[in-house]
């Protein structure tokens, strides 16, 4: 159950990440000459930052097995966004997108680690 909750607290700091960052990408946008081509690197980075930020507060909240708990953080995160592409948009996965989902994984892993680590674990 404590497992669940973390991987919950993980997927809303996923959320809130993404969410401050289109805010913010949006406002470059409108009041900018930043232009949409220059966005592909930067949505990935933000998308880079989200998932090990949502790895780390899962970590922090689940003061015990970082590698399981920000694998499964990210392996929903990527089960969500290939239902949403397959059932809503009837687009597959391409290997580009495996890749920036496998780098996704890593990152959620690593950030559930060092959560843990700084949560100082779980006390007896």
């Amino acid at each position: 159950m404590k497992t669940a909750v973390s991987i919950f607290f993980g997927w809303i700091g996923i959320i809130f990440v993404i969410l401050l960052a289109s805010i913010v990408l949006t406002l470059l946008l409108r009041f900018t000459s930043l232009g949409e081509s220059t966005l592909n690197l930067v949505t990935l980075f933000i998308s880079f930052l989200a998932l090990f930020t949502g790895g780390f507060i899962a970590g922090i909240k689940a003061k015990k097995k970082g590698i399981v708990v920000g694998a499964l953080t990210s392996l929903a995160f990527s089960l969500f966004v290939f239902f949403y592409r397959y059932l809503g948009l009837n687009i597959g996965f391409s290997i580009t997108e495996f890749v920036h989902h496998s780098a996704y994984l890593l990152l959620a892993m690593l950030g559930s680690i060092i959560g843990v680590n700084i949560s100082g674990g779980e006390t007896d």
